[in-house]
Protein backbone atom coordinates (compact mmCIF):
# COMPACT_ATOMS: atom_id res chain seq x y z
CA UNK A 1 0.00 0.00 0.00
CA UNK A 2 1.34 3.52 -0.88
CA UNK A 3 0.59 6.40 1.51
CA UNK A 4 1.25 9.78 -0.18
CA UNK A 5 1.94 12.95 1.79
CA UNK A 6 2.13 16.45 0.23
CA UNK A 7 4.11 18.97 2.30
CA UNK A 8 4.23 22.56 1.06
CA UNK A 9 6.95 25.16 1.58
CA UNK A 10 9.59 22.78 2.77
CA UNK A 11 11.81 24.23 5.44
CA UNK A 12 14.03 21.21 6.06
CA UNK A 13 14.92 18.10 4.20
CA UNK A 14 13.85 14.61 5.19
CA UNK A 15 16.36 12.91 7.48
CA UNK A 16 16.40 9.34 6.12
CA UNK A 17 18.73 8.04 8.81
CA UNK A 18 16.46 9.10 11.66
CA UNK A 19 13.17 8.54 9.90
CA UNK A 20 11.85 12.07 10.51
CA UNK A 21 10.71 14.82 8.17
CA UNK A 22 10.36 18.42 9.30
CA UNK A 23 8.55 21.15 7.37
CA UNK A 24 8.09 24.86 7.90
CA UNK A 25 4.31 24.51 8.01
CA UNK A 26 4.09 21.50 10.28
CA UNK A 27 5.87 18.35 11.29
CA UNK A 28 5.17 14.81 10.09
CA UNK A 29 7.13 11.85 11.30
CA UNK A 30 7.62 8.34 10.05
CA UNK A 31 9.51 5.51 11.69
CA UNK A 32 9.73 3.63 8.40
CA UNK A 33 12.57 5.61 6.87
CA UNK A 34 13.84 2.79 4.71
CA UNK A 35 10.45 2.56 2.98
CA UNK A 36 10.22 6.25 2.07
CA UNK A 37 10.71 7.50 -1.48
CA UNK A 38 10.92 11.30 -1.89
CA UNK A 39 10.57 13.47 -4.98
CA UNK A 40 9.75 17.05 -5.85
CA UNK A 41 6.32 17.86 -7.24
CA UNK A 42 4.94 21.13 -8.58
CA UNK A 43 4.87 24.35 -6.53
CA UNK A 44 7.72 23.34 -4.24
CA UNK A 45 5.67 20.39 -2.95
CA UNK A 46 7.74 17.47 -1.75
CA UNK A 47 5.93 14.17 -2.24
CA UNK A 48 6.78 11.38 0.15
CA UNK A 49 5.54 7.89 -0.68
CA UNK A 50 5.57 5.46 2.22
CA UNK A 51 5.66 1.89 0.99
CA UNK A 52 3.91 0.24 3.86
CA UNK A 53 5.22 -3.13 4.99
CA UNK A 54 2.59 -5.88 5.25
CA UNK A 55 1.80 -7.02 8.77
CA UNK A 56 2.57 -10.70 9.37
CA UNK A 57 1.46 -13.33 11.86
CA UNK A 58 4.53 -14.44 13.80
CA UNK A 59 3.08 -16.88 16.32
CA UNK A 60 -0.09 -18.63 17.45
CA UNK A 61 -0.41 -19.60 21.09
CA UNK A 62 -3.16 -21.03 23.28
CA UNK A 63 -3.46 -20.82 27.05
CA UNK A 64 -5.56 -23.61 28.50
CA UNK A 65 -7.28 -22.90 31.81
CA UNK A 66 -9.78 -24.60 34.07
CA UNK A 67 -13.28 -23.29 34.77
CA UNK A 68 -14.33 -24.76 38.11
CA UNK A 69 -17.52 -25.19 40.13
CA UNK A 70 -20.00 -25.03 37.26
CA UNK A 71 -23.48 -25.82 38.62
CA UNK A 72 -25.55 -28.66 37.11
CA UNK A 73 -27.40 -27.51 34.02
CA UNK A 74 -29.53 -28.92 31.25
CA UNK A 75 -30.67 -27.38 27.96
CA UNK A 76 -31.88 -30.31 25.87
CA UNK A 77 -33.51 -33.69 26.21
CA UNK A 78 -30.16 -35.50 26.12
CA UNK A 79 -27.36 -33.02 26.94
CA UNK A 80 -27.03 -32.21 30.63
CA UNK A 81 -24.59 -32.16 33.53
CA UNK A 82 -25.62 -34.12 36.60
CA UNK A 83 -23.57 -32.28 39.22
CA UNK A 84 -21.11 -29.48 39.84
CA UNK A 85 -18.27 -29.85 37.42
CA UNK A 86 -15.30 -28.24 35.75
CA UNK A 87 -14.23 -27.81 32.16
CA UNK A 88 -11.24 -26.60 30.16
CA UNK A 89 -11.23 -23.32 28.26
CA UNK A 90 -8.73 -21.90 25.78
CA UNK A 91 -7.45 -18.38 25.21
CA UNK A 92 -6.36 -18.13 21.57
CA UNK A 93 -3.54 -15.63 20.90
CA UNK A 94 -2.62 -14.71 17.34
CA UNK A 95 0.50 -12.54 17.51
CA UNK A 96 1.79 -10.21 14.81
CA UNK A 97 5.11 -8.53 14.06
CA UNK A 98 3.54 -5.14 14.81
CA UNK A 99 2.81 -6.12 18.39
CA UNK A 100 -0.93 -6.40 17.80
CA UNK A 101 -2.48 -9.52 19.30
CA UNK A 102 -5.88 -10.97 18.44
CA UNK A 103 -7.79 -13.05 20.96
CA UNK A 104 -10.67 -15.50 21.12
CA UNK A 105 -12.02 -18.10 23.55
CA UNK A 106 -12.50 -21.80 22.94
CA UNK A 107 -14.77 -24.01 25.01
CA UNK A 108 -17.93 -23.69 27.07
CA UNK A 109 -19.43 -24.97 30.29
CA UNK A 110 -20.74 -28.01 28.42
CA UNK A 111 -17.89 -28.61 25.95
CA UNK A 112 -14.22 -28.82 27.10
CA UNK A 113 -11.70 -27.11 24.84
CA UNK A 114 -8.52 -29.11 25.52
CA UNK A 115 -8.56 -31.08 22.25
CA UNK A 116 -9.45 -28.01 20.17
CA UNK A 117 -6.58 -26.08 21.76
CA UNK A 118 -4.08 -28.77 20.75
CA UNK A 119 -5.39 -28.84 17.19
CA UNK A 120 -4.92 -25.10 16.74
CA UNK A 121 -1.24 -25.38 17.59
CA UNK A 122 -0.59 -28.71 15.86
CA UNK A 123 -2.57 -28.21 12.65
CA UNK A 124 -3.43 -24.54 12.12
CA UNK A 125 -0.38 -22.69 13.42
CA UNK A 126 1.75 -23.60 10.39
CA UNK A 127 -1.04 -22.42 8.10
CA UNK A 128 -1.26 -19.04 9.86
CA UNK A 129 2.35 -18.04 10.60
CA UNK A 130 3.67 -15.77 7.86
CA UNK A 131 0.21 -14.78 6.65
CA UNK A 132 -1.11 -11.24 6.58
CA UNK A 133 -3.80 -11.24 9.32
CA UNK A 134 -5.81 -8.74 7.27
CA UNK A 135 -6.36 -11.43 4.61
CA UNK A 136 -9.29 -12.88 6.57
CA UNK A 137 -11.23 -14.05 3.55
CA UNK A 138 -8.30 -15.94 2.06
CA UNK A 139 -7.48 -17.53 5.42
CA UNK A 140 -11.12 -18.45 6.06
CA UNK A 141 -11.51 -20.01 2.62
CA UNK A 142 -8.34 -22.07 3.13
CA UNK A 143 -9.39 -23.29 6.58
CA UNK A 144 -13.04 -23.99 5.80
CA UNK A 145 -12.64 -26.14 2.69
CA UNK A 146 -14.27 -29.47 3.59
CA UNK A 147 -14.53 -28.41 7.25
CA UNK A 148 -17.48 -29.43 9.40
CA UNK A 149 -18.35 -30.49 12.94
CA UNK A 150 -15.98 -29.64 15.77
CA UNK A 151 -13.45 -28.16 13.34
CA UNK A 152 -15.79 -25.21 12.86
CA UNK A 153 -15.26 -24.17 16.48
CA UNK A 154 -11.52 -23.88 15.84
CA UNK A 155 -12.01 -21.99 12.58
CA UNK A 156 -14.46 -19.73 14.38
CA UNK A 157 -11.98 -18.88 17.13
CA UNK A 158 -9.21 -18.13 14.64
CA UNK A 159 -11.52 -15.96 12.56
CA UNK A 160 -12.72 -14.00 15.61
CA UNK A 161 -9.10 -13.37 16.65
CA UNK A 162 -8.27 -12.11 13.14
CA UNK A 163 -11.19 -9.67 13.27
CA UNK A 164 -9.89 -8.57 16.69
CA UNK A 165 -6.50 -7.81 15.11
CA UNK A 166 -8.13 -5.88 12.27
CA UNK A 167 -10.13 -3.73 14.66
CA UNK A 168 -7.12 -2.98 16.84
CA UNK A 169 -5.02 -2.17 13.76
CA UNK A 170 -7.66 0.26 12.49
CA UNK A 171 -8.48 1.65 15.93
CA UNK A 172 -12.14 0.70 15.43
CA UNK A 173 -14.61 -1.75 17.01
CA UNK A 174 -15.37 -4.75 14.82
CA UNK A 175 -18.94 -3.66 14.08
CA UNK A 176 -17.57 -0.42 12.61
CA UNK A 177 -15.27 -2.40 10.30
CA UNK A 178 -18.26 -4.43 9.15
CA UNK A 179 -20.35 -1.30 8.74
CA UNK A 180 -22.47 -0.51 11.77
CA UNK A 181 -26.26 -0.51 11.54
CA UNK A 182 -27.02 0.33 15.20
CA UNK A 183 -25.42 0.62 18.62
CA UNK A 184 -27.94 -1.32 20.74
CA UNK A 185 -30.36 -4.22 20.43
CA UNK A 186 -33.04 -5.89 22.58
CA UNK A 187 -32.10 -9.01 24.53
CA UNK A 188 -34.22 -12.04 25.36
CA UNK A 189 -33.86 -14.43 28.27
CA UNK A 190 -33.29 -18.03 27.20
CA UNK A 191 -34.08 -20.56 29.93
CA UNK A 192 -32.34 -23.71 31.05
CA UNK A 193 -34.46 -26.84 31.59
CA UNK A 194 -36.32 -26.83 34.91
CA UNK A 195 -37.75 -29.72 36.89
CA UNK A 196 -41.04 -28.01 37.67
CA UNK A 197 -43.56 -26.13 35.54
CA UNK A 198 -43.88 -23.24 37.99
CA UNK A 199 -40.15 -22.50 37.75
CA UNK A 200 -40.57 -21.49 34.11
CA UNK A 201 -43.54 -19.27 34.92
CA UNK A 202 -41.75 -17.57 37.80
CA UNK A 203 -38.62 -16.93 35.79
CA UNK A 204 -40.56 -15.53 32.82
CA UNK A 205 -42.42 -13.11 35.10
CA UNK A 206 -39.16 -11.98 36.70
CA UNK A 207 -37.64 -11.04 33.35
CA UNK A 208 -40.80 -9.30 32.21
CA UNK A 209 -40.76 -7.22 35.38
CA UNK A 210 -37.05 -6.45 34.84
CA UNK A 211 -37.86 -4.84 31.48
CA UNK A 212 -36.74 -7.59 29.11
CA UNK A 213 -38.87 -7.81 25.98
CA UNK A 214 -39.03 -11.58 25.48
CA UNK A 215 -38.51 -14.98 27.11
CA UNK A 216 -37.64 -18.29 25.44
CA UNK A 217 -38.45 -21.70 26.90
CA UNK A 218 -36.11 -24.69 26.70
CA UNK A 219 -38.52 -27.46 27.77
CA UNK A 220 -37.68 -30.99 28.96
CA UNK A 221 -38.47 -32.37 25.50
CA UNK A 222 -41.60 -34.47 26.04
CA UNK A 223 -44.58 -33.13 24.12
CA UNK A 224 -47.35 -33.34 26.72
CA UNK A 225 -45.29 -31.75 29.50
CA UNK A 226 -43.84 -29.13 27.15
CA UNK A 227 -47.36 -27.98 26.21
CA UNK A 228 -48.27 -27.59 29.89
CA UNK A 229 -45.15 -25.50 30.48
CA UNK A 230 -46.01 -23.22 27.56
CA UNK A 231 -49.56 -22.80 28.83
CA UNK A 232 -48.32 -21.93 32.34
CA UNK A 233 -45.84 -19.36 31.06
CA UNK A 234 -48.42 -17.69 28.82
CA UNK A 235 -50.88 -17.48 31.69
CA UNK A 236 -48.23 -16.01 34.00
CA UNK A 237 -46.93 -13.28 31.67
CA UNK A 238 -50.18 -12.41 29.92
CA UNK A 239 -51.10 -12.26 26.25
CA UNK A 240 -49.07 -9.16 25.42
CA UNK A 241 -45.62 -10.50 26.34
CA UNK A 242 -43.43 -12.13 23.71
CA UNK A 243 -42.60 -15.81 24.31
CA UNK A 244 -40.72 -18.33 22.14
CA UNK A 245 -40.22 -22.11 22.33
CA UNK A 246 -36.95 -23.92 21.54
CA UNK A 247 -37.58 -27.67 21.67
CA UNK A 248 -33.95 -28.54 20.78
CA UNK A 249 -34.64 -31.28 18.20
CA UNK A 250 -36.71 -33.36 20.65
CA UNK A 251 -39.78 -34.52 18.71
CA UNK A 252 -40.86 -36.80 15.94
CA UNK A 253 -43.22 -35.29 13.37
CA UNK A 254 -46.56 -36.07 15.14
CA UNK A 255 -45.34 -34.56 18.43
CA UNK A 256 -43.81 -31.57 16.63
CA UNK A 257 -47.17 -30.92 14.99
CA UNK A 258 -49.03 -31.35 18.28
CA UNK A 259 -46.78 -28.93 20.16
CA UNK A 260 -46.69 -26.53 17.22
CA UNK A 261 -50.45 -26.21 17.13
CA UNK A 262 -50.50 -25.62 20.88
CA UNK A 263 -47.94 -22.79 20.86
CA UNK A 264 -49.53 -21.34 17.75
CA UNK A 265 -52.78 -21.08 19.67
CA UNK A 266 -50.95 -19.47 22.59
CA UNK A 267 -49.56 -16.76 20.33
CA UNK A 268 -45.89 -17.67 20.66
CA UNK A 269 -43.50 -15.61 18.56
CA UNK A 270 -41.47 -18.46 17.03
CA UNK A 271 -41.14 -22.24 17.24
CA UNK A 272 -37.50 -23.35 17.17
CA UNK A 273 -35.88 -26.70 16.35
CA UNK A 274 -38.78 -29.08 17.01
CA UNK A 275 -37.43 -31.80 14.68
CA UNK A 276 -33.97 -33.28 14.19
CA UNK A 277 -31.67 -30.68 12.67
CA UNK A 278 -31.32 -32.49 9.33
CA UNK A 279 -34.99 -33.45 8.85
CA UNK A 280 -35.52 -31.11 5.92
CA UNK A 281 -38.51 -33.11 4.69
CA UNK A 282 -40.20 -32.91 8.10
CA UNK A 283 -39.67 -29.16 8.38
CA UNK A 284 -41.17 -28.61 4.92
CA UNK A 285 -44.28 -30.56 5.95
CA UNK A 286 -44.51 -28.76 9.28
CA UNK A 287 -44.20 -25.32 7.71
CA UNK A 288 -47.03 -26.12 5.31
CA UNK A 289 -49.54 -26.76 8.12
CA UNK A 290 -48.46 -24.27 10.82
CA UNK A 291 -48.78 -20.51 10.72
CA UNK A 292 -46.34 -19.86 13.61
CA UNK A 293 -42.89 -18.97 12.21
CA UNK A 294 -40.41 -21.87 12.30
CA UNK A 295 -36.75 -21.47 13.14
CA UNK A 296 -34.15 -24.06 12.12
CA UNK A 297 -30.52 -24.26 10.86
CA UNK A 298 -28.70 -23.73 14.17
CA UNK A 299 -27.13 -27.08 13.33
CA UNK A 300 -25.30 -28.70 11.61
CA UNK A 301 -21.90 -27.21 12.33
CA UNK A 302 -21.15 -26.10 8.78
CA UNK A 303 -20.51 -22.91 6.86
CA UNK A 304 -22.78 -20.82 4.61
CA UNK A 305 -23.33 -23.49 1.95
CA UNK A 306 -25.35 -25.65 4.36
CA UNK A 307 -28.20 -23.11 4.33
CA UNK A 308 -28.99 -23.37 0.63
CA UNK A 309 -31.48 -26.26 0.72
CA UNK A 310 -33.34 -24.74 3.67
CA UNK A 311 -33.90 -21.55 1.72
CA UNK A 312 -34.72 -23.19 -1.60
CA UNK A 313 -37.12 -25.73 -0.06
CA UNK A 314 -38.75 -23.04 2.11
CA UNK A 315 -38.26 -25.22 5.16
CA UNK A 316 -37.71 -22.44 7.72
CA UNK A 317 -38.77 -18.85 8.30
CA UNK A 318 -35.51 -17.84 9.98
CA UNK A 319 -31.85 -18.71 9.54
CA UNK A 320 -29.75 -19.29 12.64
CA UNK A 321 -26.07 -19.42 13.62
CA UNK A 322 -23.23 -18.17 15.78
CA UNK A 323 -19.47 -17.74 15.54
CA UNK A 324 -18.65 -21.07 17.22
CA UNK A 325 -21.00 -23.40 15.36
CA UNK A 326 -20.72 -21.78 11.93
CA UNK A 327 -17.02 -20.92 11.71
CA UNK A 328 -16.55 -17.33 12.78
CA UNK A 329 -17.70 -13.81 12.01
CA UNK A 330 -16.71 -14.08 8.35
CA UNK A 331 -19.02 -17.05 7.86
CA UNK A 332 -21.92 -15.57 9.84
CA UNK A 333 -21.75 -12.24 8.03
CA UNK A 334 -21.97 -14.02 4.67
CA UNK A 335 -25.07 -15.92 5.81
CA UNK A 336 -26.75 -12.87 7.33
CA UNK A 337 -26.41 -11.01 4.04
CA UNK A 338 -27.70 -14.05 2.13
CA UNK A 339 -30.73 -14.22 4.43
CA UNK A 340 -31.42 -10.54 3.84
CA UNK A 341 -31.68 -11.08 0.09
CA UNK A 342 -34.55 -13.49 0.80
CA UNK A 343 -36.20 -11.10 3.29
CA UNK A 344 -35.30 -13.46 6.13
CA UNK A 345 -33.86 -12.75 9.55
CA UNK A 346 -30.58 -14.28 10.65
CA UNK A 347 -31.17 -14.68 14.38
CA UNK A 348 -27.82 -15.03 16.10
CA UNK A 349 -27.54 -17.96 18.51
CA UNK A 350 -25.78 -17.81 21.88
CA UNK A 351 -22.01 -18.15 21.39
CA UNK A 352 -21.21 -20.72 24.08
CA UNK A 353 -18.74 -18.50 25.97
CA UNK A 354 -18.36 -14.86 26.96
CA UNK A 355 -15.95 -13.71 24.26
CA UNK A 356 -17.92 -15.46 21.51
CA UNK A 357 -20.96 -13.54 22.74
CA UNK A 358 -19.03 -10.30 22.39
CA UNK A 359 -18.22 -11.30 18.80
CA UNK A 360 -21.89 -12.15 18.23
CA UNK A 361 -22.87 -8.73 19.56
CA UNK A 362 -20.57 -7.00 17.05
CA UNK A 363 -22.23 -9.01 14.27
CA UNK A 364 -25.72 -8.04 15.44
CA UNK A 365 -24.73 -4.37 15.50
CA UNK A 366 -23.62 -4.61 11.87
CA UNK A 367 -26.74 -6.24 10.35
CA UNK A 368 -30.36 -5.15 10.05
CA UNK A 369 -31.94 -8.59 9.91
CA UNK A 370 -31.42 -9.84 13.45
CA UNK A 371 -34.00 -8.84 16.03
CA UNK A 372 -32.52 -10.11 19.29
CA UNK A 373 -29.42 -10.84 21.32
CA UNK A 374 -29.81 -14.18 23.10
CA UNK A 375 -28.87 -14.39 26.79
CA UNK A 376 -28.64 -18.05 27.79
CA UNK A 377 -29.29 -18.66 31.47
CA UNK A 378 -28.08 -18.99 34.15
CA UNK A 379 -25.16 -16.54 34.27
CA UNK A 380 -23.13 -18.92 36.43
CA UNK A 381 -22.94 -21.38 33.52
CA UNK A 382 -22.47 -18.86 30.71
CA UNK A 383 -20.40 -15.90 31.90
CA UNK A 384 -16.70 -16.49 32.52
CA UNK A 385 -13.32 -15.07 31.59
CA UNK A 386 -14.09 -11.36 31.17
CA UNK A 387 -13.59 -8.54 33.66
CA UNK A 388 -16.92 -7.07 32.57
CA UNK A 389 -19.39 -9.25 30.71
CA UNK A 390 -22.27 -8.06 28.53
CA UNK A 391 -25.06 -6.65 30.67
CA UNK A 392 -28.71 -5.97 29.86
CA UNK A 393 -29.91 -2.52 30.90
CA UNK A 394 -33.17 -1.60 32.63
CA UNK A 395 -34.88 -1.29 29.25
CA UNK A 396 -33.89 -4.79 28.18
CA UNK A 397 -31.17 -3.60 25.78
CA UNK A 398 -27.55 -4.58 25.18
CA UNK A 399 -25.07 -2.07 23.84
CA UNK A 400 -22.22 -2.18 21.34
CA UNK A 401 -18.61 -2.18 22.46
CA UNK A 402 -16.88 0.95 21.19
CA UNK A 403 -13.24 0.08 21.92
CA UNK A 404 -10.98 -1.21 19.11
CA UNK A 405 -11.34 -4.86 18.09
CA UNK A 406 -13.58 -6.97 20.26
CA UNK A 407 -13.34 -4.27 22.89
CA UNK A 408 -13.83 -6.61 25.85
CA UNK A 409 -11.39 -6.77 28.76
CA UNK A 410 -10.17 -10.34 29.23
CA UNK A 411 -9.61 -11.44 32.83
CA UNK A 412 -5.98 -12.45 32.41
CA UNK A 413 -5.53 -12.74 36.16
CA UNK A 414 -8.30 -15.34 36.41
CA UNK A 415 -6.87 -17.27 33.45
CA UNK A 416 -3.34 -17.23 34.83
CA UNK A 417 -4.44 -18.38 38.28
CA UNK A 418 -6.32 -21.33 36.77
CA UNK A 419 -3.86 -22.12 33.97
CA UNK A 420 -3.36 -25.72 32.97
CA UNK A 421 -0.93 -25.29 30.06
CA UNK A 422 0.60 -22.90 27.55
CA UNK A 423 0.57 -24.39 24.05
Amino acid sequence: MDCVFWVKEVGREFDRTRGHFYSAVGERRSSCASNLVAGWGNSRCLILVLRERTMKITDVKVTVWEWKDIPPTRYTLRVKSSGSRKTTMGLVRIITDEGIEGNAFLGSAMAPAADDCKLIVERYKTLLVGQDPMDREKIWQTMSAWAMGNTMRIIGAIDVALWDIAGKHAGLPIHKLMGSYRDSAPAYASSAVFEHIEEYAEEAVSFKEAGWSAYKIHPPGTAALDIKICEAVRKAVGDDYRVMLDSTWSYDYPDALRVGRAVEGLGFYWYEDPLHFDDLYGYVKLKQVLSIPLMATEMPSRGPFSYSPWIMERATDYLRGDVAIKGGLTSCLKTAHTAETFQMNYEVHHGGNSLNNVANLHLIMAIRNCEYFEVLLPDSVQKHGLVQDIEVDKNGMVHAHQEPGLGAQIDFELIESNKVADL
